[in-house]
């Protein structure tokens, strides 16, 4: 059963006494660590993001990682020269911590007529965009906000066509993926292996294709943190992304703190 959403919590996250061993950190990217752009390929991660992405993923052994809807040759791009745990396409890809890759893939008679018929009715509404993403299709509006119910009606005349698909709304755009593939099952694969498995998991996205994400960290009694406005499931907000990059900062800063006052009382 899916949880109603809400709009009244706008606290923002703690800051946590961070043990390195007790806490398993997952983010979103894109209006979460980056800032949302008009296209796609124009998104960057500043590099003192990336800098302490890296210090907090020394400090809790390896248990951070990126889970986006891009694919995951995007996020390594994005992120470089970190090389993370990853969940590209809603989790359709996942590259764990000991660097395997998982990935889920259509079947070719469905992965090509799609992808024609989605070329053909995209072409039909200018400013649209379709990215295609291998297992998955993301039919972005945001340069044409007029068809958003023109972008909506093709993705679910293609989903009605072919069953083994599902949407997944967004900012902006509609995603087209393989049944089963959310961030919440992406986080869940991560939290059963080393060396997210036994920790508390802290979950900081901005989205719908979020919202997933956040009902299974409240389940598993994590953190779930939404970046800016609108009803979510996430126990606690942050206003931007800016906002972000301090939390992080802020919470390396406690860490030092915390490490300095073990080695003074010893």
């Amino acid at each position: 059963m899916t949880t109603a959403l809400t709009d009244v919590n706008h606290d923002a996250p703690p800051l946590l006494a961070v043990d390195s061993s007790k806490y398993a950190f997952f983010f979103d990217v894109d209006g979460t660590l980056a800032a949302i752009q008009p296209e796609p390929d124009a998104v960057t991660i500043p590099l003192d993001a990336r800098h302490n992405l890296q210090k907090l993923a020394d400090h809790c052994e390896g248990a951070l990682a990126l889970v986006s809807g891009r694919p995951i040759s995007q996020l390594d791009t994005l992120a470089a020269p970190l090389v993370l745990p990853l969940a590209g396409v809603h989790g359709a890809e996942l590259r764990d911590a000991a660097n395997n890759l998982h990935r889920v893939e259509l079947p070719a008679d469905v992965a090509e007529p799609l992808r024609q018929m989605l070329e053909d009715g995209m072409k039909a509404l200018p400013g649209t965009l379709l990215e295609a993403k291998g297992m998955a299709f993301a039919l972005h509006y945001r340069q044409a906000p007029q068809f958003e119910k023109n972008v909506l009606a093709l993705a679910e005349s293609a989903v009605a066509q072919f069953a083994a698909l599902t949407l997944q709304p967004g900012k902006c755009v509609v995603e087209i993926k393989p049944h089963g593939t959310d961030k919440g099952a992406a986080i869940k694969t991560f939290m059963q292996h080393a060396p997210f498995h036994g920790r508390i998991p802290v979950f900081v996205g901005d989205d719908l294709t979020d919202e997933k994400g956040f009902q299974t960290v409240n389940a598993l009694q994590g953190i779930s943190v939404k970046v800016g406005e609108g009803s979510t499931n996430a126990a606690f907000r942050l206003a931007e992304v800016t906002d972000v990059y301090d939390w992080i900062a802020q919470l390396l800063l406690q860490l030092q703190q915390d490490k300095i006052g073990k080695e003074f009382t010893l």
